[in-house]
């Protein structure tokens, strides 16, 4: 890594805010904002529970993963159109590139919406569409992840792939998520292989609520590439030495973890922790429009909450790049923006 020089406390922010970055660990149906899901009710003539945007936002208080997920749900039954997907993911890739993300790899939940009957290929159409333009007109380049809901069975989730597979140039990879707690990666052992057996990418949500033992059957079940949260993975020493050893990125999203209490407050946040222990974190804004920020709040707010400096920022920005799926030559033109932007930033 190069070295770098230390920044001035107050003008850390800034360089948070203008360095180069890639998410990883972004439900799109999670970046919905109140305002948009009124304006796709109005035009698909759907009835919301929620009188006003200001009335859906204040609901936006939860106690854990589920009330959070109860939501989600709702907010999510306003997509029936191609064109519903394609302005959900077009709003958050211009936001992305607002906060100098420039490659993102965004989670859909296929099963959310076919189970109210929308077709699978206007859910992945739609999303392609807006990662295609966002490329060509922003300098943003997106992927998308098919991520099985881990409450439904696998029996469920071989259905949503076998209808996923006409479509299966337009997403890289396969990841698991919703609620955790009582489906543990196990369960999806089998559909995982075959995703593998057709050369996908693979991750999974471990170790958000659920213990660290579901972040070793991830890696050792599964076979994944990546463990989407992964902050429970502090509780077991040698699970720590197995992440860092192989470079095992984390997916943190750290107001994620705050507003589902995961952690009490961000000074309490483990981040630190996993990077001192030499593990692959990165930083992620996971279901923005339902935790009170994109990436560059996740960002801000974690360094001002806890004992951060600009080497911690270049390894958590560099992670991401290192960490994407992206091919070596694409890394490598990244990483070198990245470390101009530190070189240079006064």
């Amino acid at each position: 890594m190069n070295l770098v020089k230390p920044v001035a406390a107050d003008r850390l922010p800034a360089l948070l805010r203008l360095m180069p970055k890639a998410e990883l660990h972004i439900h799109i149906e999670g970046s919905l904002e109140p305002e948009l899901i009124f304006a796709l009710a109005r035009r698909n003539g759907v009835a919301l529970p929620y009188a006003s945007v200001d009335a859906l936002r204040s609901a936006y208080a939860f106690t854990n993963l589920q009330s959070f997920l109860d939501i989600y749900y709702a907010g999510a039954s306003v997509l029936l159109t191609e064109q519903d997907f394609y302005d959900m993911a077009r709003a958050y890739l211009l936001k992305a590139a607002q906060d100098n993300v420039i490659h993102t790899e965004l989670f859909f939940d296929p099963q959310t919406h076919t189970a109210r009957g929308v077709p699978m290929e206007t859910v992945i159409n739609g999303l392609h569409r807006a990662c295609v333009d966002a490329q060509a007109e922003m300098g943003v380049s997106a992927s998308l992840i098919l991520c099985f809901l881990r409450h439904l069975s696998e029996e469920d989730a071989f259905e949503t792939l076998e209808q996923a597979l006409p479509f299966q140039d337009k997403f890289i990879g396969i990841g698991l998520d919703s609620g955790e707690v009582g489906n543990p990666p196990e369960k999806f052992a089998r559909v995982f292989a075959r995703c593998r057996e057709l050369g996908f990418h693979l991750v999974a949500h471990a170790g958000e609520e659920g213990p660290p033992a579901y972040v070793w059957t991830a890696l050792d079940v599964l076979k994944v590439e990546r463990i989407d949260h992964g902050v429970q993975s502090s509780r077991d020493a040698l699970l720590m030495q197995r992440l860092a050893q192989d470079r095992i990125a984390l997916t943190v999203c750290p107001l994620s973890n705050l507003k589902l209490c995961v952690f009490p407050d961000l000074a309490s946040h483990n981040l630190r922790q996993l990077l001192d222990a030499g593990l692959a974190a990165t930083v992620n804004s996971d279901d923005p429009a339902y935790f009170g920020g994109y990436m560059n709040e996740n960002f801000t707010q974690t360094f001002a909450a806890g004992p951060f400096n600009a080497e911690h920022a270049y390894r958590l920005a560099r992670n991401s790049f290192e960490a994407s799926f992206i091919d070596e030559a694409a890394k490598a033109r990244h990483i070198g923006r990245l470390d101009e932007t530190f070189a240079t930033f006064q």
